[in-house]
């Protein structure tokens, strides 16, 4: 088996990602991951499923990300790996499933209705 190629989303963010056995290299968007992710919460959001399985340097990651902002960005790229890890083995769903990690997190910004100032806020209601 070559590489392994999943997709995940979290909020407006896609991410697709290709799962190879390696050294524990992870690219997006052709960049290092610590150059892309500057902040350590984020690093660790995108590694989450490599630390849980103990895993981390078995597989190198190329990261295609677009949309929404970096925390969803993340967010789409664990899910991202996560779906791919139980494609090359069946035997990772269960401690993925009970983190979380396999479940699309669907919440999205609400939006902007016509006459309102926001998706739910009115206008000032004058009596008289």
């Amino acid at each position: 088996m070559a590489y392994i190629n999943t997709i995940g989303r979290r909020k407006t963010a896609v991410a697709r990602i290709y799962l190879t056995p390696g050294k524990g290299d992870i690219q997006i968007n052709g960049r290092d991951l610590k150059e892309y992710f500057p902040f350590e919460v984020h690093q660790i959001l995108v590694k989450q499923p490599f630390s849980l399985l103990e895993s981390g340097d078995s597989y190198d990651v190329k990261i295609n990300v677009q949309g929404g902002g970096i925390k969803g960005q993340a967010e789409a790229a664990r899910m991202a790996i996560s779906r791919a890890l139980v494609e090359y083995n069946g035997e990772n769903r269960p401690p993925l499933k009970k983190e979380g990690f396999l479940t699309r997190d669907s919440r999205m910004v609400e939006r902007k209705k016509a006459g309102r100032r926001k998706a739910r806020k009115r206008f000032q209601f004058s009596k008289r």
